[in-house]
């Protein structure tokens, strides 16, 4: 699930690994594309959260990142050059949560082996690994083929069934103060969903960026599983990303992937009959 700069190094070229830049930013949509073009690790191809790994958002009705389109989607993994047998490897150059949703969304499609770069650019950066600043050239692949696992995700309505359900867990990515409704950047109404648990992503790191160690993440996780299999664990943030961080670091950890709420708080507030809270309960 992890690989290392020095592992993905040692592949460089190696036409079944296909390297996936993440970088984004919330506050500068284009940010991560310039980035990109300015230098990126060689053979990359840039992916956009909000073109390539997210739909249009419909205002009103659904969260900031959309799952997207399916089929889209799917084309877009064609124009990239991967093929269901490839390992992909994501990266991004902050916590990465962006390789995150990648990461989260090509298991949502079945795809076997898909890796996060340990520590991400800063991480590789450090090492003092070569960049490139040539867009990569993806290889011609045919139409990926796909059907989406709907078993890892949740609607709201399925959420909103179990919000009083002892057996399920419901994890928040977003930081303390935003689940406690103390401060809110982004979102027009602050606070969680009822009975939700805060567990913010960063908590996954270490202070240098990269995944704590697998039995770290183990010890952190026990507190949401029955013994690792009885309770239902649910993830959500402010849009679908993040979790995904949480989803990743519980499976890393060795546990059963846990649902996505893919609309996370931003959709969730746009239904008035949807309950919230605030403070740390």
């Amino acid at each position: 699930m992890l690989i290392s700069p020095a592992s993905l190094h040692s592949h460089l070229g190696d036409a079944k690994y296909r390297i996936i830049d993440c970088r984004f930013a919330l506050n500068d949509p284009e940010y991560g594309r310039l980035a990109y073009l300015q230098d990126h690790i060689p053979g990359a191809v840039y992916a956009d959260l909000n073109k390539d790994l997210s739909a249009p958002v419909i205002p009103g009705k659904t969260g900031r990142h959309p799952l997207p389109e399916v089929q889209k989607f799917l084309g877009w993994l064609q124009q990239a050059g991967i093929t269901s047998e490839d390992i992909v490897v994501a990266y991004d150059d902050g916590p990465g949560a962006y390789a995150s949703r990648l990461w989260w969304l090509l298991k949502w499609l079945g795809h076997a082996d898909v890796r996060i770069l340990d520590g991400g650019l800063k991480a590789w950066r450090a090492a003092g690994y070569e960049m490139s600043t040539e867009p990569a050239t993806p290889k011609q692949v045919d139409a990926y083929e796909a059907t989406p696992d709907e078993r890892l995700l949740v609607t709201a309505e399925e959420l909103h069934s179990k919000l009083n359900d002892a057996s399920v867990n419901i994890l928040d990515a977003r930081a303390a103060p935003r689940f406690a409704g103390e401060m809110e950047p982004i979102d027009p109404v602050a606070g969680h969903i009822p009975n939700a648990i805060c567990a913010p992503f960063e908590e996954n790191l270490t202070p240098e960026g990269a995944f704590k160690p697998e039995e770290e993440l183990r010890r952190r996780f026990a507190n949401y599983y029955a013994h690792g299999k009885a309770w239902e664990v649910i993830c959500y943030c402010g849009s679908g990303v993040t979790a995904c961080h949480n989803i990743f670091s519980a499976h890393l950890a060795g546990y059963p992937m846990p649902k996505l709420y893919p609309g996370s708080w931003s959709e969730w507030i746009t239904d008035p009959n949807h309950p919230i809270a605030v403070g740390n309960e």
